[in-house]
């Protein structure tokens, strides 16, 4: 019989054997995922029983989303607020600073502008902006949850991250309308 040394409850910081923080170490992620997939990958387990094989799928498939999640920024953002027990509200709480909303109407605007007017630099310039801004606030957000604990303000900022990462893609969408 197969034995796996992990335990479906444990968080997905847990299960690397990471800390709950938001400023993680990505190779040290990356490092970890490889180590646990190779206990778990089902093609380890082709010869086990039924069950185990199963076991194994159900493993990988966990093992798989914990990485995404841990991966990415924002996902690890929502994820560990959870965690400690303060929920974004994202479907919930929808206010946001008249600033910020302005700023990403502007934003909007000019890529509406520069999609219409097929001007692949414009969008690339808008995107870097953006990128820029998202990558400053991934900072103070890392900032917020570990360090000064203001969950509070942490759940603000990663609704206001998803508003950006949405924008992103519609640039992203914009570019590849304009280039192909």
């Amino acid at each position: 019989m197969t034995t796996f040394d992990l335990n479906f409850a444990d968080d997905y910081f847990t299960l690397f054997g990471l800390p709950r923080v938001q400023s993680l170490d990505l190779a040290g992620l990356e490092n970890c995922y490889r180590a646990v997939q190779a206990k778990v990958h089902p093609d380890k387990h082709a010869h086990a029983t039924d069950a185990d094989r199963r076991l194994a799928m159900q493993w990988a498939t966990r093992v798989n989303e914990a990485f995404q999640t841990l991966k990415s920024p924002g996902r690890r953002a929502r994820y560990l607020l959870q965690l400690l027990g303060h929920d974004p509200q994202i479907e919930s709480n929808t206010a946001m600073p008249a600033e910020f909303l302005m700023g990403q109407m502007e934003l909007r605007e000019a890529v509406m502008e520069a999609r219409a007017a097929a001007d692949e630099a414009g969008l690339e310039a808008v995107r870097e902006r953006l990128l820029d801004e998202i990558k400053a606030e991934y900072a103070r957000l890392a900032e917020l949850i570990d360090l000064t604990k203001d969950f509070t303000a942490a759940a603000n900022l990663v609704r206001q991250l998803m508003f950006q990462e949405k924008l992103l893609n519609e640039i992203d969408d914009a570019l590849e309308a304009v280039t192909a």
